[in-house]
């Protein structure tokens, strides 16, 4: 396969199907917002090697990540699409897959200290890291609800990316309680 088609030289892209959009689409920034934080996961995890997680807690944890990449990477791919054809034949987000990331921070919750303020992003590179996939999750979150008011999306989308940050910020909290380090709360006056 060809890696450069010519096709987007004049400013439009082609959805999955027959559709044809301008790369300013809502729906294009929506997807591309899901793409970019599908990547930022990726550069999570190239600090994987570099944390002092145990190596039970780095492999569960990889493999949770892993598995949020191929669902973010459908989502994509289902933002991408307005054929209910192609719809038919793909892997779409559901409830369970919300209902897996509620687990998951219940299960992380139980070892981690109640939060009583608010924190800071940051700690070890990796939570750090996780933090910046968090704030671009609530971005692809604010951008589909701006499309689903143009143009109604399934409404599972929204949930899992709103489930999804708050995973994200358990996650890096997750991270830091693994290595050791406090996460530094917010101070009001400083």
């Amino acid at each position: 396969m060809k890696i450069y088609t010519k096709t987007g030289d004049f400013g439009q892209t082609s959805l999955l199907g027959k559709n044809k959009v301008n790369k300013s689409d809502l729906r294009v920034d929506a997807y591309g917002d899901v793409d970019e934080l599908n990547s930022m996961i990726g550069v999570a995890i190239c600090h994987f090697n570099k944390t002092e997680l145990d190596n039970s807690n780095k492999h569960n944890s990889l493999e949770e990540l892993i598995k949020i990449q191929n669902w973010l990477f459908n989502l994509g791919s289902q933002l991408a699409t307005l054929d209910k054809k192609y719809l038919e034949n793909m892997n779409l987000i559901e409830v369970s897959n919300t209902l897996w990331l509620e687990k998951k921070i219940d299960e992380m919750e139980k070892v981690l200290p109640t939060l009583k303020n608010f924190i800071l992003p940051g700690g070890s590179p990796l939570a750090a890291h996780i933090h910046l996939a968090r704030t671009i999750c609530r971005r692809a979150e604010r951008k589909v609800v701006k499309l689903n008011l143009a143009e109604k999306i399934d409404p599972l989308i929204i949930t899992f990316l709103n489930r999804l940050s708050d995973y994200l910020f358990v996650k890096a909290r997750y991270f830091n309680k693994m290595e050791s380090i406090t996460d530094v709360e917010w101070q009001k006056e400083t």
